[in-house]
């Protein structure tokens, strides 16, 4: 969507769209064109965009690795016979969850099965007494609390950033909007000179802006940028009443000046 002096002609791409150097120029021109509050308001959206995709894909390649040692540490579980050659391999499987709770499954149980001098008879060879399988539980909920919270750790900082980027993205959309009335305000006039910037910052993040003066010029400016295939859309952003006497005069120029072209 581009706004073309008092009007937005909205691109519809149904063939080829437009080159990448020329959309790169216009992103370049978009933002050297915009108030300081606007430039804030990107370069916080870019940090929390570079901070959120940087967390994903860190997240994604722990997740997967957190799964291959999963299985591995499964195969090496269900083949053995001792808990001890299990323990043995833990250290080299140290980001599986399953390693986490395995240890301190065999911690609580090293603790409860020790062999207690006089708890066998006479005798007979001593065993291990198991204290408190309550116990040997609640090591385990805990053991399993505190893997589920590494896996979700920096996972709140997404939540977040999803739940403000949208405010902090309205209230560039809002100061622009207020910059446009107050301009209005101050020189009783809705010209284009008057009320481009401040549109301009209002749309500043959402859409690429190019600012004409007319719309003959904004129908030429399109015809340029549009592709075999596109669609041109004459969506009016202001009344216009400084160009044209009413709404049909403007419709009728804009045929006009669209014929013009073949």
């Amino acid at each position: 969507m581009r706004l073309l002096g008092l009007y937005v002609l909205a691109l519809q791409v149904q063939g080829a769209g437009t080159s990448d150097q020329a959309g790169g120029q216009d992103l370049v021109a978009l933002v050297s064109r915009s108030s300081p509050v606007a430039k804030l308001v990107l370069l916080v959206l870019i940090l929390f965009s570079i901070a959120s995709w940087g967390i994903i894909l860190f997240k994604l390649w722990a997740l997967n690795r957190a799964e291959r040692q999963s299985s591995a540490f499964l195969d090496v579980f269900r083949r053995s016979s001792k808990f001890s050659e299990v323990h043995a391999v833990c250290k080299n499987l140290s980001d599986s969850p399953l390693v986490g709770i395995f240890q301190a499954g065999y911690a609580e149980l090293n603790t409860q099965l020790r062999q207690t001098p006089g708890a066998s008879p006479p005798g007979a060879a001593p065993r291990p007494n198991l204290r408190s399988l309550p116990a040997l539980d609640r090591a385990l909920l805990r053991a399993s609390a505190v893997e589920v919270n590494k896996l979700e750790h920096r996972v709140s900082f997404l939540a977040t950033t999803a739940s403000i980027t949208p405010y902090i993205g309205l209230f560039g959309t809002v100061w622009g909007i207020m910059a446009a009335f107050q301009g209005i305000g101050q020189t009783g006039s809705t010209n284009l000179g008057v009320v481009a910037p401040g549109i301009a910052d209002a749309l500043a993040g959402h859409v690429v802006l190019e600012i004409v003066g007319t719309l003959e010029a904004a129908v030429a400016r399109a015809a340029e940028l549009a592709q075999p295939g596109d669609v041109v859309l004459l969506s009016p952003a202001c009344a216009s009443f400084d160009q044209f006497r009413d709404y049909r005069e403007r419709g009728e120029r804009f045929r006009a000046y669209v014929r013009a072209l073949r």
